[in-house]
Order: structure tokens, then C-alpha cells, then sequence
């Protein structure tokens, strides 16, 4: 059996993902390909769009099709309670955690046990393909890049933490007046860690996942598309292509449409020079709303072939280490921005573009070089590390302007 695929959509809210991504879904189950839809927004709407009820259980709509909207909370409680129940006693400093104590999320962490679940279903190899149905862009990114700053946070601080606990677990109820999590919590605590790199290595291997984006001809729904393009590079996510939604057709006849058809095409030429080494699909506004088989079948229908569609796109992001002149040059792709802010923090690297930061731990090998030069070309910023000798001088910070250092 050949790997199964996941692939994620996203966007701005009220583009259309959901009817998009459902009928990609539509496409594979009429080959005869196992699909699971999956919806990780809290507002589901896979129900409305397939007219069915779905109760949060796993719905099969038809032949080789099936529905799950997530409920984390369900997913925590029924699946993932030692999770849970390993972070209330990291967080609350209990040695023991009440049943009843562990059915309460703690805030922030929806997304884990959402992600936790699609992992799971992709391990079980039940389904060739995978469609995760994305909340609007900012909270895909919330949920996109939790793997990673979990880990990051786990292998910076626990191997100390877990020393610290085991010395004064024996005395810290006699002297603090608090109980240490047992051993138990922090073997979970670790086993967390192992699904979360596991988790980070699947949603970033172009080869199993791939990230689409839905957007409007609209100057507001554009200028979100370029940073959620811009961000998903920072974090090295396969972006692979672009649907443009509700496009007018010409109507020479009807002068109103076509004062808005003009404005949309100067939008969607300004997405096209942005996304112009990905596909850039546009699908025209139909009369009537997209509900029900019948409606995904005509969708599915102005969309590309099969083939065409899932057609596998080499990735044009990631992190590249290339070595240069005794040193090396790091290379990320980041369209749509002009400024990015490039800083070193002991065995860190933090990149700042827009409201966005990507902790990157560095290489071995780089723990031992400065920073020398931060450019930007083209779309990629490049980061020459040298050796601290060769720098002359501790250079902590750089900014990346277009073209030019400051």
C-alpha cells in the first residue's frame, strides 16, 4: 500500500475552504481511494456542506468518504487522558491528578489533542488520503507550528527540570509545601515529546503533507494570503497551491459586474506574481451556494484533473544549509516580506518577519559560528555563518532589508 497523504487548507474565514477542500475529497473517493475528511476548525461546517449530521463521530457520507469533525476535549478524555494528565501535574505541581480533575483541558492546548488525533489516524494506514479542513489562517498557524515550539521547549528545559525533580522531589513537601510530579508524569512528559517530533517530521515532509491555501480577489483577503504564505515558509511547511475563489466572469452587457470583474483581475495578477512557483487555481462564483454532493460534483468538475490536482509539486521552501567559503549559508524561502530581523541566541536562531518568530535550533557543527551576513535575494534570505575567528567580531543581531544589510 502506497503512503497516505494529508493535505491541509486554509485561509482567511469565508473564502470557501471547506467546500474546496470537500470537494478534493469528493475527487478521490469517486477513484476509489479510502478518504477521511477531517475538520480541525471548532466551527464545523462539514455537516452543512455534505447536508448529513455527524454528532462528532465518524460519518461515511458515501462510498469510500467519511466525515470527522474534531471535538479536542472528546479526543483528550477518551484517547489522550494520560497526556493530560501528565501536564496538569507538570503545570499544577500535584503528585497525584484526580479523574475528575483530568476531563479539564488546559487552555491552550486544543490544538495538541487535535493534532494527537490526526497522527493517529494517519498511523492506523486506514485511509490513502487525509483532507484537514483548517480554522482561518492565524489559529492554522497556532496549530502548524505546536509541534515544533513544544519540542523546543521540552529539550530546553526538561532534561534539567526532570534532574532538579528527581533531587528534590523526596524533600519539596517538607520544605516548599508543594508535591513534584512522580516519575510516571515525566516518563509521559517524554513520551509526548516522541509524538510531537514524530507529529513536526510528518507535517513537514513534502513526500506525506502538503498545505493549500483558498483566497478572494480582494485587497484584505490578498495582503492575508502573502503573510500566510510568507509564514508557512518560515516554518518550512510544503505550500503546493492556490485556489482563488469566486471569480466574476466577463458580462460585457452588465457594466456593474464588470467594474468588479477589473478589480479582481488586478488582485488576482498581484496573487499570481506572488504564488509564481505554485500552481494558482480560480474558481468562478457560482449562483447558487456549494451544499450538498451534487453541488461538490459541479466544483469538483471546474477544478483540474485528477492528476493535475494531485499532481506532486517539488518544494520550493525549507531549510537550506549549504556550505560556502569556509563557512555556511542558510537559505529559507520568504515571499511577501521585505524585512526580516535575524538574531542569535546562544544555540538559537530566532527569525522575526511580520508579527511572526521561528525559533530554529542550530546545527551542531554551527554552535561554534557567528553570524556574519544577512541578505535578502529575491525571495530567499540567506544567512552566512563563519567561524567566530573569521567574523573579526560578535555580531548578535542583523537586519534583513531588500537587498541590502542594516
Amino acid at each position: 500500500m502506497s503512503t497516505p497523504k494529508i493535505t491541509i487548507i486554509t485561509g482567511k474565514g469565508g473564502v470557501g475552504k471547506t467546500s474546496i477542500i470537500s470537494a478534493h475529497a469528493v475527487s478521490c473517493a469517486e477513484r476509489g481511494e479510502k478518504t477521511l475528511l477531517v475538520s480541525a476548525d471548532m466551527a464545523h461546517n462539514l455537516g452543512d456542506i455534505f447536508e448529513v449530521r455527524t454528532g462528532g463521530a465518524l460519518t461515511e457520507v458515501r462510498k469510500d468518504l467519511f466525515l470527522l469533525e474534531l471535538d479536542p476535549s472528546k479526543i483528550m478524555w477518551e484517547e489522550f487522558p494520560q497526556v493530560n494528565r501528565a501536564l496538569l501535574a507538570m503545570f499544577s505541581g500535584k503528585k497525584t491528578i484526580p479523574d475528575e480533575a483530568v476531563q479539564f483541558m488546559l487552555p491552550g492546548f486544543e490544538n495538541l489533542f487535535s493534532l494527537l488525533k490526526i497522527k493517529k489516524m494517519y498511523e492506523s494506514g486506514e485511509y490513502s488520503r487525509i483532507f484537514v479542513d483548517c480554522a482561518p489562517s492565524g489559529e492554522t498557524l497556532s496549530l502548524l507550528k505546536l509541534p515544533e515550539l513544544l519540542s523546543w521547549y521540552i529539550e530546553k528545559f526538561f532534561p534539567v527540570g526532570k534532574l532538579i525533580t528527581r533531587v528534590l522531589r523526596p524533600v519539596s513537601g517538607g520544605l516548599f509545601k508543594v508535591q513534584l510530579p512522580d516519575n510516571d508524569s515525566m516518563d509521559e512528559f517524554l513520551r509526548m515529546h516522541k509524538e510531537l517530533v514524530e507529529m513536526q517530521e510528518l507535517l513537514k515532509d513534502p513526500q506525506v503533507t502538503s498545505v493549500r491555501l483558498a483566497a478572494l480577489p480582494e485587497k484584505m483577503v490578498v495582503e492575508e494570503t502573502k503573510r500566510t504564505y510568507m509564514y508557512l515558509n518560515l516554518y518550512g511547511y510544503h505550500v503546493d497551491r492556490l485556489f482563488i475563489n469566486r471569480v466574476l466572469r466577463e458580462q460585457k452587457e452588465n457594466a456593474f459586474t464588470e467594474y468588479w470583474r477589473e478589480i479582481q483581475q488586478k488582485y488576482i495578477e498581484e496573487l499570481e506574481s506572488v504564488f509564481g512557483r505554485i500552481p494558482v487555481t480560480k474558481i468562478r462564483w457560482y449562483e447558487t451556494e456549494i451544499r450538498g454532493i451534487q453541488a461538490l460534483e459541479r466544483l469538483r468538475e471546474d477544478m483540474p484533473a485528477y492528476e493535475e490536482l494531485f499532481a506532486q509539486i517539488p518544494p520550493v521552501g525549507g531549510d537550506v544549509y549549504e556550505p560556502e567559503e569556509g563557512g555556511w549559508r542558510l537559505k529559507i524561502y520568504l515571499p511577501g516580506t521585505e524585512k526580516a530581523e535575524v538574531s542569535r541566541y546562544g544555540t538559537d536562531l530566532d527569525i522575526a518577519a511580520g508579527n511572526c518568530v521561528r525559533r530554529i535550533p542550530l546545527p551542531q557543527t554551527l554552535l561554534t559560528f557567528e553570524i556574519r551576513e544577512v541578505t535578502r535575494e529575491k525571495d530567499s534570505l540567506e544567512i552566512l555563518f563563519l567561524p567566530a575567528e573569521q567574523t573579526g567580531a560578535e555580531m548578535k543581531k542583523e537586519n534583513a532589508g531588500e537587498g541590502s544589510r542594516k
